[in-house]
């Protein structure tokens, strides 16, 4: 277990990484799924209250970064015309995921309900991101998620205490990560399909 404090490191880089999508996003550059981002900005912050209600501390900075930075991209996107907006079936799963969540965290008093529902809601809102990943690895930038992949990291280089609150969210975080960057940087999408063509 490292200090609790390199979290303030991994938010730092998350917020680094975060600064060079919208960069891109505002450049034109690429082109970010605007119910994705906002869905992707809304979970974690759920996910966080739900965190610090556990006890999780400190801890919890590192998801709420990751519900921040969606937010500032889901905002830069309305200045992008190649920007999408489309409300599609996934997107109301994953609405409706998160409110059960929060339902039953009310309900119950149980942040862990909520934690584990914005952990699937979070992948849900993540699907039409890594398949955009997978077929058009350009319209992407790999930057956010490799600090993502390295904020995740820190977080549960951190944990003192392993119960689900503490590393739930950094676990799914880190996997999902760590598949957008191989996807994007090195475009196995496209060469997969080259091989098969």
């Amino acid at each position: 277990m490292i200090s609790p404090n390199f979290i303030f490191l991994g938010v730092f880089l998350q917020l680094i990484g975060g600064f060079s999508y919208i960069r891109d996003t505002l450049k034109g550059k690429i082109k970010p799924n605007k119910v994705s981002w906002l869905l992707w900005s809304i979970v974690p912050f759920i996910a966080f209250v739900a965190e610090i209600q556990q006890g999780v501390g400190i801890l919890s900075l590192a998801t709420f970064i990751l519900g921040f930075v969606p937010l500032l991209v889901f905002i830069a996107s309305f200045f992008n015309k190649k920007a999408e907006w489309k409300i599609q079936k996934l997107d109301i799963i994953c609405g409706i995921l998160s409110f059960m969540g929060l339902i039953l965290w009310l309900i119950t008093d149980i942040g862990n309900f909520a934690i584990l529902f914005s952990i699937m809601a979070d992948l849900l809102a993540g699907i039409p991101t890594v398949v955009k990943s997978y077929t058009n690895p350009e319209s992407e930038n790999d930057v956010v998620y490799l600090f993502g992949f390295i904020n995740a990291g820190i977080a549960l280089l951190t944990i003192s205490l392993w119960n689900f609150e503490h590393f739930a969210y950094p676990i799914y975080l880190l996997i999902v990560n760590i598949i957008l960057v191989t996807l994007i940087r090195f475009k196995i999408g496209k060469k997969l399909s080259f091989k098969f063509h």
